[in-house]
Order: structure tokens, then sequence, then C-alpha cells
């Protein structure tokens, strides 16, 4: 019964959301009232050799709804949800990505909501301030993005959106190409009774006409016993030159485990378009150590084994509406290569057609090839 009452609650809020945003698009200039989002549906096929073996498929129906109202002059309300409906092994990427934690499940699917998004931001002339469940994003790398550590990243899943941090900043403006940013964020142990692992940070950006630079200092809280805290330290730089030139380190310092080289996170990359915009190219390297912010070891879910990693893509465009792109994330340490075919097609203004073809190496496990068609709606 709580299932059916919890599935029922979903539907009828989405309802109740729709309605409202019909309400805002309609009176946003005299209500403030925003609303925007994505509906995506996709098809995943695919089969695996040597251990894993087998035919395998998944079904995804993703929302996400965004809305933003503004208050007066100097306040705007965020707020974001994920609506979600999934079998087979797009339920089971859900579940790894932890948004089926309160799921519902169906005859044939598993369905949630989730809220990704809910704060608010006090605009002043000099000093703005953030507060609730929002992104802190860092750095200026475009694939792994060592410094964005409460956003791990990974290459072979760019459109995933970014998870949100329980936590608020403060933003101020000393001149108009200089941010400095006063940062905090919960503990990831929501149930942490004292604390432990709470963080707190401070960052500064500078801008220049075909540059930027950004540093970063943040210290996370013992946990208890002997721990002594995190600290990390990182540097990112981009350039816009007539090639694009981004680079991205973090250091992470463990007091209790005395890290070494093993706590650097670092990548650089480059991007170019040539033959008047038609060809893109970007490559970027990642150094991972195995306690870095970017390594699977040292807690990250999305983070990798090894230590060197290459992304590599090139994209050709045929008109404004399609493009074909071919990618690949190569670990030095093994030389396997994970290939990523993707082709794109603009039906209409805000619906697109996507599909990607992926080869997995799977080391002795075996490998596996996997197919999507995603059809997205922007609204």
């Amino acid at each position: 019964m709580m299932k059916r009452i919890g599935i029922s609650y979903t539907v009828f809020l989405f309802v109740v959301i729709v309605i409202l945003s019909g309400n805002g698009l309609l009176f946003a200039q005299d209500s403030g009232l925003k609303v925007s989002g994505i509906l995506e549906s996709s098809v995943t096929v695919g089969a695996g050799t040597g251990e894993a073996s087998g035919f395998f498929y998944g079904l995804e129906e993703y929302a996400n709804l965004r809305i933003q109202a503004r208050i007066r002059e100097r306040a705007v309300f965020y707020g974001a949800f994920n609506f979600i409906a999934a079998s087979g092994t797009s339920a089971e990427a859900a579940a790894a990505l932890g948004m089926l934690g309160t799921a519902a499940v169906g005859e044939n699917y598993v369905a949630a909501m989730e809220l990704e998004r809910l704060y608010f931001r006090l605009n002043g002339e000099h000093m703005d301030v953030e507060t609730g469940l929002m992104r802190l994003a860092f750095g200026y790398g475009q694939v792994f993005g060592p410094m964005d550590f409460l956003n791990p990243r990974n290459p072979l899943f760019p459109d995933a959106r970014p998870r949100a941090v329980l936590g608020g900043a403060l933003y101020y403006y000393p001149a108009d190409t200089v941010r400095v940013l006063a940062f905090g964020a919960a503990p990831k142990d929501p149930f942490a009774p004292n604390g432990g692992g709470s963080l707190v940070g401070l960052s500064g950006d500078r801008h220049w006409g075909k540059a930027s630079v950004q540093a970063i200092y943040a210290f996370e809280t013992p946990h208890g016993g002997d721990d002594q805290g995190i600290h990390r330290m990182g540097l990112s730089f981009k350039g816009d030159l007539e090639l694009g030139i981004t680079a991205d380190m973090l250091y992470t310092y463990n007091g209790a485990d005395g890290t070494g080289i093993e706590g650097l996170a670092a990548a650089a990359g480059a991007d170019y378009s040539f033959w008047e915009g038609r060809f893109y190219a970007l490559a970027e390297y990642l150094y991972s150590g195995s306690a870095s912010s970017t390594s699977i070891k040292s807690g990250n879910l999305s983070g990798f084994p090894g230590q060197n990693y290459l992304f590599a893509q090139l994209l050709y465009r045929f008109s404004d509406y399609t493009n074909v792109s071919l990618g690949c994330l190569t670990p030095f340490d093994d030389l396997s290569v994970t290939p990523i075919l993707g082709a794109a097609h603009e039906l209409f203004q805000g619906m697109n057609l996507d599909l990607s073809c992926r080869f997995s190496p799977l080391a002795a496990e075996g490998s596996r090839f996997q197919l999507t068609l995603k059809a997205r709606l922007r609204f």
C-alpha cells in the first residue's frame, strides 16, 4: 500500500507542477515564475562476451523539471525535480546513481521522484548569497574535472546531471573581473551526529580577455578518532586563443594518512574548431592518484581505478541540425580502449534524437557492446 501511495503522490505532484508551469509560462512577466525542463525517452540494447555474456536491454522515461521564481528585486528561488520510470539495465543504472531510494515498483518498471535542487539566492551590488540544496562547481576542465570534487564526472556519461550538495555560498565581487567565494557543505553522511565530515572553503577567480584562473582551498572536518581532517588545494586555468586550453589540478591531503603523490589529480586538455566550424576536436589527459578526488579507491563512485587516462573526441557537423562524433577513453595502465560513436539530429527546435554506440572491454570479465537511442524534448 505504501508503494501505491508513493507513486500516486508522485503523479499528483507532477500534475500540479505542470498546471502551475502552464500558468507560469502564460503570466511569467507578472508572476516572475519560470518553468523549464527536459523529457527523455530512451531504449538501450546490448550484449556481452565472457563472464558478461548474454543479451540485455533497458527502457527509461526521465524528466527533469526546473522552477525559478523571482521574489521582488533581489531574491530568487530555484527548485528542480527528477522523475524516472525504468526497467532492465536502465533501472540498474538509476539505482547505482541513488535515484531509486524511494522507488515504487510496478508490474514491469520501477519509478521514483527525486528532489534535485532546492535553494534561494539573494543578490546584492557587490555580494550574493546562496543556500540550500544546490551545486557548487569548481574548475574549468571539460572532461575529467579534478577540481569539481563535489560533483564528480565521468566522460562515459556526459549527459548525467551533477549531484547537488546541501550547503551555502557567499560570493563577493571586489571588481568586475574578480570573484571571491566562501562556501560550506554538510557531511557526506547526513546522519552524522557530530557534524564530522563537514566542509568549509574559499575560492577565487580572476578573468582576463583571453584567460581565466581559479584557486581553491577546502577543509573537511575530522570524522572522529585519529582522523585529522582532509585538506584540498587546487588550481585551474583556461585560455581562449586559436586553441582552447584547460588545466585542472587538485591535491587531497589526509592528515591521518600523510598522503603523498597519491593525493594528486591533474588534467590538461585542448579543443579546436576548424573547417569553418564543421570539425571540432577535443583531447584531455588525466593523472589520478589512488587517494585523489578522481579515484574510485577514495570513495568516488564515478571515479577511475587506474592512474593515467586519455579522452579524445572528434565531432563533425553536417549542418546546424545534424552531427556525428567519435570518442574514446583509454587507460594507459592496460591500454584498453572504450570507443563511443554518437549521432544527433534536431527534428525541430527543442526536440532531438541521439544515438550512441559503446564498446566496453571488461578485462578478464569479457566485453560489452551497448546501443542507446534517446529522444529528448526541451521545454
